[in-house]
């Protein structure tokens, strides 16, 4: 077991290992440092000796790391007594995993640590970055390429992000109902990107990463579960499922999941049950559903067949909700496509201007 297999299951596990361990050492920090020092040993003694059980060797060592660390702190005494004696805690020194650390918690610890990333204590900018790196699992690169500004600056958010929330004082759980909704809007901004990073990849050697991307659904699911009166969850639920529904056609046209795009259509009728006026996610998944894609014959088979006049109205809404630059060149050609290129070209030169 080489570099490849470490680097592989640090990236589909580091977010929940991370937030494992913040939760138990209530240290943004230190649970980071802990987990990336479990990394590195694992670089060296894996191929020598390749662990049974990947992840529960990261944890159990990256606990062991953190214990140190609370151990050299004179000041956090009373936290490493509650961490290495304290049954309840589940980290008991030389204990097993147990259930303390089953599936389940974990995907509630990933969530939990979203919020706490989105913390309003934190500027915009920092909760995105923090969070993205963190629980998303995306390089500083990935990120500055996401929002189109330098690495250094990411660095810095990201550092900014750690030492506010530590001096805060943030506990690790969940916020209240009222809180929540408050972050709302963060944390689905950072689900999206972590799954526009999966569905078109801005580094490596491949088109997708299918890992990144199912996460993002995962993690979109779940919060759909804990906010089911929100029609934005369920709008982007129902947007990344639709586009992950075309994964397969990346390649081959009529390989696309009608299963997924099935429950994409759950997900944005659920969204669309609400009265109100469709917010950015609703409006996207809405026009992502009317584009060509394979059968049922009800679908759109082809580009010819595809409503372009309702995904213009559907552009238009979307200028209304969240007005951007590259809102308004898609809805240039999708005018393009409903009208001619006449009309397009003006909608075009006014972007310049």
């Amino acid at each position: 077991m080489g570099t490849a297999e470490v680097e592989a299951v640090w990236r589909i596990e580091s977010a929940r290992i991370v937030a494992t361990l913040t939760r138990f050492t209530g240290d943004f920090g230190l649970a980071e440092d802990a987990a990336q020092e479990a990394v590195a040993e694992a670089l060296v003694s894996w191929p020598l000796a390749p662990p049974a059980d990947p992840v529960g060797w990261l944890m159990a060592t990256a606990r062991r790391r953190a214990i140190d660390a609370i151990r050299r702190r004179a000041a956090l005494q009373d936290r490493y007594a509650r961490l290495a004696a304290d049954p309840a805690t589940g980290l008991a020194v030389g204990s097993a995993l147990d259930e303390e650390l089953d599936p389940d918690r974990i995907d509630d610890d990933v969530l939990a640590l979203m919020f706490i990333s989105c913390h309003p204590v934190l500027s915009p900018e920092a909760r995105v970055a923090l969070t993205l790196r963190v629980v998303g699992g995306l390089s500083t690169k990935e990120i500055a390429r996401a929002f189109l500004v330098p690495v250094p600056t990411v660095q810095a958010r990201i550092t900014r992000g750690k030492r506010t929330i530590a001096a805060a004082g943030v506990p690790f759980e969940p916020p209240p109902a009222a809180e929540r909704r408050e972050r709302l809007g963060d944390v689905l901004s950072v689900i999206y990107v972590i799954f526009t990073e999966g569905s078109t990849a801005t580094s490596g050697d491949h088109l997708l990463r299918p890992d990144l991307a199912y996460e993002a659904i995962r993690l979109a699911r779940t919060l759909a579960a804990l906010q089911p009166d929100e029609p934005e969850v369920h709008g982007l639920l129902a947007l990344c499922e639709l586009t992950a529904a075309r994964f397969p056609a990346r390649t081959v046209r009529r390989s696309c999941s009608t299963s997924r795009t099935g429950g994409g259509g759950t997900s944005r009728r659920s969204a669309a049950a609400w009265p109100r006026w469709p917010g950015r996610r609703l409006a996207a998944s809405a026009r992502t559903a009317c584009r060509p894609r394979s059968p049922p014959p009800t679908r759109r088979p082809s580009v010819e067949a595809t409503d372009w006049d309702r995904i213009v109205v559907l552009y238009e809404a979307l200028g209304r909700v969240a007005p951007s630059p590259v809102a308004e060149l898609n809805r240039a050609v999708a005018v393009a496509m409903a009208s001619g290129p006449e009309r397009a070209l003006a909608i075009v030169d006014e972007l310049i201007v």
